[in-house]
Order: structure tokens, then C-alpha cells, then sequence
């Protein structure tokens, strides 16, 4: 589900074809009660919106689309952005290895089936390691795409880790330099001009006797960067054989972005969007592993 906050007083179907969408498909949203303000159902296109109201919109009863063979879920699609929901082992762009199995890749290959000679293309914003699985904004154009770039460090963004034991501090932030190795392994160097600065704020969600759940604020945005800063505090992500995980509960990565929100690049309206966390990580699963939660 995608949440925007109204900026400027005006009727629902002012604000929605203001964020890109057409009269047809909010025509098509309202009959599926997709569209709520302010946590209600509204079936009425010219219901008058105020400054600070909140549109959700939603895919209706049929559920997000899903991307042929990958299992990516679109989020929300306009003219400009695509936020989609990526699954863990998938990974966000090609590698010297593989060309097909991306995000990237099967997205081109949405659009193109969506409308055939349309020329739709996708442009890369940011990424997720492979075995993470959530949000990402995907760009439809070369301006959207330096547009959104230019102005990252005011995106939020927020995982969900699973980490081995759980932190003396139950909230705090940590801060390094990262390097990368020639193998490609990600790691804190304090004694580099060239290391790149990097922050990541934590607070303990709840804890176990052998596992904890993390929220995650992401305040730059570095490879491997919170795998790294959470392996340098004692508590690597659950699943991480590369960074010093010991076990392997899920069969996956214990990471998920789960929270994403921006401007949007074009109307500057405010886009949030959520990712709930993944089957494997609830019910039964996730309290046969963390016990008691």
C-alpha cells in the first residue's frame, strides 16, 4: 500500500492525477475501495481533501502485481517511479555471472509486456544486496532517476534485522569508515582517507535467548553496510556465513527493508510505503527461533 500526505487543499481526483494517475485508473481504484483518506474507504471522486489529510492506495482485491517468473511485486507504478517489493536471492542488478535473474532485468522485461513498444525502460536509484529482500524505487527516466539520487539523504529508509544475542544498548547508533577488500568483502577501516563515511541507527524490537529483532534506520546508504556495523557490535544478522553469522534459522539473510518514504521527484508530494515481514519470519517460524516474543 502506498501513503501520501495532501499538500494543498482540493478534491481527490485533483491529488491523485497530480501524482500521475489517470482519471481511468482512479475511476478503477475507487470501484475496488483501494483509495481510503485518513483510514477510510472513499467512493467518491470529488471528495474534498484538506492539507495533511492521507491518501492510501492500494492494489484493491487484487492484491499487488506480480512480475512474471521472479516474484516481484509491483508496490505502486506511476510516469515517473516504480516502487516494487523484491524477494530475497534475487539480486537488484546484473553481475559478471548473472544477467537475467535481477530485479532490474525482470522489470524492463514487465514493461515491456505491459506496453509493447511503448519504449518504457527502468533506471537504477539504489540497490539490495541479494539475500535482503523489500522496497526499492526503481526510476522511469534519466531525470527522475539524478533527481531522486540528488536528494537521497533525505529518503528514510528501515529494516527489519534478525541478529544473533542481542545489544548491551538496546538503542544507539554506529559509525565507521567502510572499505572493501579485493574480494569484495566490505569492512570498517579507521585508518583510511579513502573509507567512506557510514551510519546506521538501531533500536532492539524484541530479544530471545539466542536471537533479537532490529530496527534499522539507514542514514547512509554504503554496501553491506549494516551487515558490517552490526558483525562490528558482536550481533551479525542471522544468516550472514560472509560477515560472522554462526547460524542459518531462515535459510536467508535475517534482513528486510520494510520502510521507504520520499518526495516524490516530480510533484514533491510526500510517498511512504511498507513491506510487511516476510512469512518465513512469522508465526510459528519466527517464535520456533526467537522463543517467546
Amino acid at each position: 500500500m502506498a501513503v501520501f500526505q495532501v499538500k494543498n487543499n482540493g478534491s481527490l481526483i485533483e491529488n491523485l492525477t497530480a501524482l500521475g494517475h489517470t482519471r481511468t485508473k482512479i475511476k478503477q481504484l475507487i470501484r475496488h475501495g483501494a483509495i481510503e483518506v485518513n483510514g477510510k474507504v472513499i467512493k467518491d471522486l470529488a471528495h474534498p481533501l484538506l492539507k495533511g489529510d492521507k491518501i492510501s492506495v492500494s492494489k484493491g482485491n487484487k492484491g499487488p502485481e506480480a512480475v512474471p517468473t521472479m516474484g516481484i511485486n509491483v508496490i505502486y507504478e506511476d510516469d515517473a517511479v516504480i516502487v516494487v517489493d523484491k524477494p530475497s536471492g534475487l539480486l537488484t542488478i546484473a553481475s559478471e555471472t548473472e544477467k537475467t535473474r535481477t530485479a532490474y532485468y525482470q522489470l524492463n522485461e514487465y514493461l515491456k509486456q505491459k506496453a509493447p513498444g511503448a519504449g518504457e525502460r527502468i533506471f537504477i536509484v539504489h540497490r539490495l544486496d541479494r539475500d535482503t529482500s523489500g522496497l526499492i524505487v526503481f526510476a522511469k527516466n534519466e531525470t527522475v532517476k539524478r533527481l531522486l539520487q540528488d536528494n537521497w539523504k533525505d529518503v528514510e529508509k528501515r529494516y527489519y534485522a534478525i541478529v544473533e544475542g542481542t545489544p548491551v544498548k538496546k538503542e544507539g547508533e554506529i559509525i565507521s569508515r567502510l572499505s572493501e577488500t579485493r574480494s569484495l568483502r566490505v569492512y570498517s577501516d579507521p585508518h583510511s582517507d579513502e573509507a567512506k563515511l557510514a551510519k546506521t541507527k538501531y533500536r532492539v524490537l524484541k530479544h530471545g535467548p539466542e536471537y533479537s529483532l532490529l530496527d534499522i534506520l539507514l542514514e547512509t546508504g554504503r554496501k553491506n553496510q549494516i551487515r558490517v556495523h552490526l558483525a562490528d557490535i558482536g550481533h551479525p544478522v542471522a544468516g550472514d556465513k560472509k560477515y560472522g553469522g554462526k547460524t542459518d534459522p531462515f535459510r536467508r539473510l535475517g534482513l528486510h527493508a520494510y520502510f521507504l518514504s520520499f518526495k516524490h521527484p516530480l510533484t514533491g508530494i510526500p510517498m511512504r510505503f511498507e513491506s510487511r515481514m516476510p512469512d518465513r519470519w512469522s508465526g510459528i517460524q519466527l517464535s520456533a527461533v526467537m522463543d517467546q516474543l
